[in-house]
């Protein structure tokens, strides 16, 4: 019979869990609110208040259903919608 072989980190990652799943919880739990809280702030000085607003909402709408897409398109759609508001506004001036 063959010995099933793992790499060193599944290895780690495993023993980990095992050890002590309540603190590993805490630790990646905490380290993502951080992260969110840095996401948050970045968003709010790169967006407008509605877009941000927007961005926010689909972040955390994203998160509870499981959803990643959500928050992409939010990013697309704003993109898209300043590019359009460039090209009306070069019209505009051209025209």
């Amino acid at each position: 019979m063959k010995k099933k072989t793992r790499s060193i980190l599944e290895e780690l990652n495993s023993l980990g869990h095992r050890k002590n799943t309540e603190s590993l919880i805490e630790t990646r739990g905490s380290n993502i609110i951080e992260s969110t809280i840095n996401l948050f702030s970045l968003i709010r000085q790169q967006y407008d208040l509605e877009e941000s607003g927007e961005l926010e909402r689909r972040f955390l709408n994203a998160i509870r259903t499981g959803d990643s897409r959500k928050f992409k398109r939010g990013i697309q759609r704003i993109q898209e919608t300043r590019k359009q508001a460039q090209k009306d506004q070069k019209t505009t001036v051209t025209g």
